[in-house]
């Protein structure tokens, strides 16, 4: 669409509020203008009402243009909540062109998480996990939805997801002293919760080194309760022993923790570097 100095605050500024709006400085006489053109009317096409296209001809709306400083045509702004937050000159490549539109829609992960927080506004725990599970699904460096995450599954009593949650979270977010709080609160809750292991095995391990059957026991009881560390020293144990017991039931159960454990990379890679020194 067209606009003009009196149409453009409703066409541009109040629209950008909703919907991003991409803002097409041209004239008739223009030729890259008449490349440009057509390629941003296709996008607005394609991305299906996630933008809105506006356009103004320089002959025709001066003051505009001297408003936006206009230098030389095509100029394309790109508007958000009213501002301008990006822009370029000149008619560009189609692949450049959905870059720069794509800059300007908000993330899909965060609109998931203002869903989340609505869902959980409103007490329903259930939608607001699945808004959760979608935004971390197509952003997985949101540590907002993370976060959030992590405290309904607090809440639900699991804090061991709750754990492997916040393991994902980036070095920045945990400098935050809140989620430090929220890290050391999770991890008492795992740690008072961990059942410990029977005492006929901790005798039986310690009483006779090389009783591999009672390791794997041992390994197997800490597996049942997430942690990790002391399971995969029973298991490398019995690999360091005997590689052959249970038909390299070590080595195989280890690599099935590496699995289990992946939300904590680090232990999984010096752990995983522990059995390579045995191994080789």
């Amino acid at each position: 669409m067209d606009t003009t100095l009196e149409r453009f605050k409703a066409d541009v500024i109040d629209a950008s509020m909703q919907t991003p709006v991409v803002l097409d400085f041209w004239a008739p006489w223009c030729g890259p203008c008449k490349t440009l053109g057509p390629m941003l009317e296709k996008l607005e096409q394609q991305y299906g009402g996630r933008f809105r296209l506006v356009k103004v001809d320089t002959d025709a709306q001066p003051e505009l243009a001297q408003h936006f400083r206009i230098r030389s045509i095509p100029t394309v702004f790109g508007i958000v909540n009213g501002q301008p937050v990006d822009q370029f000159q000149g008619a560009v490549p189609e692949s450049q062109l959905r870059e720069f539109i794509d800059r300007l829609l908000p993330n899909p992960g965060d609109v998931e998480l203002e869903q989340a927080m609505q869902a959980a506004e409103r007490g329903d725990t259930a939608a607001a996990v699945g808004h959760l599970q979608k935004a971390l699904a197509s952003d997985p460096a949101n540590d907002g939805a993370r976060l959030m995450y992590a405290q309904l599954l607090l809440q639900d009593n699991d804090a061991g997801a709750a754990q492997a949650q916040l393991a994902h979270l980036s070095a920045q977010s945990l400098q935050d002293p809140e989620v430090q709080a929220l890290v050391e609160r999770v991890r008492r809750q795992v740690a008072e919760g961990a059942e410990p292991p029977p005492v006929e095995l901790l005798n039986a391990v310690a009483g006779k080194p090389d009783d591999l059957q009672a390791r794997l026991d041992l390994a197997r009881h800490y597996i049942g309760q997430k942690t990790w560390a002391p399971a995969l020293e029973q298991l490398l144990e019995i690999v360091r022993r005997d590689r052959a017991f249970g038909d390299d039931v070590g080595r195989k159960t280890m690599i099935e923790v590496f699995g289990l454990a992946s939300a904590q990379p680090e232990l999984v890679s010096e752990w995983r570097r522990r059995l390579s020194s045995v191994l080789f």
